[in-house]
């Protein structure tokens, strides 16, 4: 049994990334083996808990995942640790729109049936923080709201109107944090600034919140705390098992498997998938290298801002989410690999491209030349598209068969303005209808973000085509 503990807040803004950050980098620093944890489809606080940790961010998303899945997931990633750390999206109880309490901070802690720590910014309140912090207590009767940390407290006299406040709540207090600029992360049009683009700072800033949680926090009553949660029923979530499920499946249904390579039994020939990192490309789901590796494949990261060429012997191209908006200028500049992708894709390999891949595979964006793979222009927009989206597969691709449904996330501040050439990706179910993407040849690219975890078939279907050769 894993002992964990679920940071969550009143809303948005109240301080979970530092609080959490800070507490998994402060217990690590105490010797203890920390699990890192984000509800949600957020990429880039995973990246300061893998920072505070040195283990993946893993993340929880009931919505694109499934609830009964996501127990499981946390404990493939919680296994062989002391501690998990599991940091909440937005308020408590907000989740996908207009479902309920799916995907929500309070839903995520009923089903790891974990205590919740709730983080109060009380800059600019005393005695009411009682009030807020009843409301939240007692909303949900299966929500254990176990303690609150008490963030951006400006003095003494302010921590003792505040703790005063809360002494008959029957919530205890297990920290009191200042206002602090020093361990604040820089922020722009998408969120956090990702780590990646400032790895000196950052390990700054996760030392400096390490600090402030640790003198402004309880740390032995939030690890008795954590210690308290009782263990979860089921089995671990594991990728092999995941990919031998598909191919029972498709026994079942008549259709045998095609899978040519995999985990049992010896492997002719591992195809090579290489799987755009660096600091222009940093959205990805730990769980999609394993998937790949479990169905077969070799995976390889490259970085597209510094290396000229695809690994050797790539069959098959991952580009997922980041900020190539941010560097546009150094990905157009690298004339070398923008051909090494074209002329892959020319040939037919697959590519699953997401958001920031999607721009990158296009014509231009912004002006700039990108690999031209897409006869489409990208650029910047001042609107925000963001939500959950539920996705019906339009067209037969490498990624998944016309008519296969899966669920992802939109978050983009971009737009694209595409030609002709190419067949849809998506037919969007909600929150409007709408057909999104492009898939031709091998390429399937779209600004949907998915969690291959909840549909592993794709991952599956994506390694066999890798294998089995180009797209006509």
């Amino acid at each position: 049994m894993v002992a964990r503990l679920v940071i969550a807040a009143p809303s948005s803004g109240a301080g979970k990334t530092t609080v959490a950050t800070g507490l998994m980098a402060a217990f690590a620093g105490r010797g203890l083996a920390v699990s890192p944890h984000k509800v949600g489809p957020d990429y880039i606080d995973p990246g300061y808990h893998a920072l505070a940790t040195g283990r993946p961010g893993r993340n929880l998303d009931a919505y694109m995942c499934g609830t009964g899945l996501v127990a499981p997931l946390f404990e493939h990633g919680a296994r062989g640790c002391d501690l998990a750390v599991v940091e909440g999206v937005m308020g408590l109880y907000d989740g996908a729109a207009d479902q309920g309490e799916l995907a929500s901070t309070a839903q995520v802690a009923k089903l790891l049936k974990a205590p919740v720590v709730l983080v109060v910014d009380a800059s600019s309140q005393s005695r009411s923080v009682a009030a807020l912090v009843h409301g939240f207590a007692s909303w949900d009767p299966e929500v254990r709201i176990g303690g609150v940390i008490l963030n951006k407290v400006a003095t003494d006299r302010h921590e003792h109107l505040l703790r005063e406040a809360l002494g008959g709540s029957g919530v205890p207090v297990l920290g009191v944090l200042r206002r602090a600029p020093a361990v604040a992360t820089p922020s722009r049009h998408l969120g956090l600034v990702p780590v990646a683009e400032r790895q000196a700072q950052a390990v700054e800033a996760v030392a400096a919140q390490a600090e402030q949680v640790r003198l402004g926090c309880d740390l032995e009553g939030l690890l008795a705390l954590a210690r308290s949660a009782p263990p979860l029923p089921g089995d671990a979530w594991d990728p092999v098992d995941a990919v031998d499920a598909v191919d029972a499946v498709r026994v079942r249904a008549g259709s045998g498997t095609v899978r040519t390579t995999g985990p049992a039994g010896p492997v002719p020939a591992r195809p090579v998938v290489a799987v755009a990192g660096g600091a222009a490309f940093t959205f990805s789901y730990a769980e999609h290298g394993e998937l790949l590796a479990a169905a077969g494949a070799e995976v390889v990261t490259f970085d597209p801002l510094r290396d000229e060429g695809l690994p050797a012997g790539t069959s098959g191209l991952v580009i997922g989410g980041g900020f190539p908006e941010m560097y546009g200028s150094e990905l157009s500049a690298n004339a070398p690999l923008r051909k090494a992708v074209a002329e892959l894709a020319a040939a037919g390999a697959p590519i699953a491209a997401e958001c920031a891949g999607l721009l990158y595979l296009a014509r231009s964006l912004d002006g700039k030349p990108m690999c031209g793979v897409l006869d489409a222009d990208a650029r910047m927009s001042e609107r925000l598209t963001l939500g959950y989206r539920d996705a019906v597969a339009v067209s037969d691709s490498s990624l998944a068969a016309a008519g296969a449904r899966m669920r992802g996330h939109e978050f983009h501040r971009t737009v694209i303005e595409p030609g002709a050439g190419a067949d849809a990706a998506w037919g969007l179910r909600q929150p409007e209808r709408r057909v999104e993407g492009f898939v031709q040849q091998g390429v399937h690219a779209s600004y949907v973000h998915t969690h291959w975890a909840g549909t592993p078939e794709a991952a599956v279907r994506f390694a066999e085509h890798c294998a089995n050769g180009p797209v006509a």
